[in-house]
């Protein structure tokens, strides 16, 4: 028990007896909700997700992740997953002092707050006073007289003037311009790319995480090695193999020196070969006459012949099955 102890008069903050002494969260998840709620609010304003105020506290890998699940499951904290406008899943976190159901919080993330959700104003101490008894307050007297009512006023004039009015021809309205759409711009595809190969090397390497706008910063000189014929697995190697044996302090430090150092050579533009021309195919001739035996008949010469196929092949049989002339001798 603490005797003659002197309360702090800055740098210090306040902490409810529901989470110092909460049975179900350990220590480190009380460190880190009570160090979220003293912070000024400049650096509570900035969008930082609650793993990089726990890396300022030392809470890594299994530890932040189960002082995490037991700041939700108590109602402590309270997540939304959602796909952003360019496809990106983006989670939005809320960390409150107090426990909220899933609708309170949906309540206070969405501007209701207000609503349900008690002052942090002290009631006030002691009992009501006496109400003074007594006249109305005196006035000074300014020596003006003081009407009950406004004179009247002559009706018939501003009837004059509404039929003047109404005689008046409206003026046509001037066409309103429409502002012109302002073009959205579209990520060339290698960067895209780019940025997906840089996002998961932390698959390949625990050392090699990047965050988002970490590896949007990346993303060009990625992009280059693409363009530059380099395919996305060979990227990843190229990126991954080599490591220091002493691990890698600053991903995106040595990301960016790789990236630069091993920038490989361009691809040179080969001017296609024109194929071979090839010759043109022999005019076809015309139909001519066979004088061979048989019915008349016709044929498409190739070269000079005088006779067809058929007939020629007749020709060349009969001479070989002539005698020769030593047999007759």
């Amino acid at each position: 028990m603490l005797r003659h102890a002197i309360a702090p008069v800055r740098r210090y903050t306040k902490a409810s007896h529901d989470v110092v002494r909460h049975s179900r969260l350990n220590s480190d998840a009380k460190v880190l909700l009570l160090y979220v709620q003293g912070l000024p609010e400049s650096e509570a304003a900035a969008p930082k997700p609650l793993s990089e105020h726990a890396a300022r506290l030392g809470l890594k890998g299994r530890a932040y992740q189960k002082a995490k699940q037991l700041l939700a499951d108590c109602g402590y904290l309270h997540e939304w997953r959602e796909q952003g406008v360019r496809g990106r899943w983006v989670t939005e976190q809320l960390l409150t002092n107090v426990t909220l159901t899933r609708e309170e919080a949906t309540r206070a993330r969405e501007g209701g707050a207000d609503e349900g959700v008690p002052s942090e104003r002290p009631p006030t101490v002691g009992r009501p006073g006496e109400r003074t008894v007594g006249d109305s307050p005196r006035t000074e007297d300014s020596g003006e007289k003081d009407l009950p009512h406004p004179p009247p006023q002559d009706r018939r004039a501003p009837v004059a003037d509404e039929a003047a009015e109404a005689e008046e021809p409206e003026p046509e309205a001037e066409p309103r311009s429409v502002p012109a759409p302002i073009p959205i711009p579209v990520p060339a595809p290698e960067l895209a790319e780019a940025e997906g190969v840089l996002l998961s090397l932390r698959h390949a390497h625990r050392d090699l995480l990047l965050g988002v706008r970490e590896a949007r910063s990346l993303a060009d000189a990625a992009a280059e090695w693409l363009r530059r014929g380099v395919s996305a697995p060979d990227l990843r190697r190229a990126l991954t193999t080599g490591l220091p044996a002493d691990g890698v302090r600053s991903a995106v430090g040595f990301l960016r020196h790789r990236l630069i150092q091993k920038l490989p050579a361009a691809r040179r533009q080969m001017t296609p070969t024109p194929p071979p021309e090839r010759a043109a195919p022999p005019s076809r001739r015309g139909l001519v006459t066979c004088p061979g035996p048989g019915t008349e008949h016709v044929f498409r010469p190739r070269n000079d012949e005088t006779h067809c196929l058929r007939c020629r092949t007749a020709a060349a049989f009969e001479a070989t099955l002539q005698p020769l002339g030593w047999a007759e001798a």
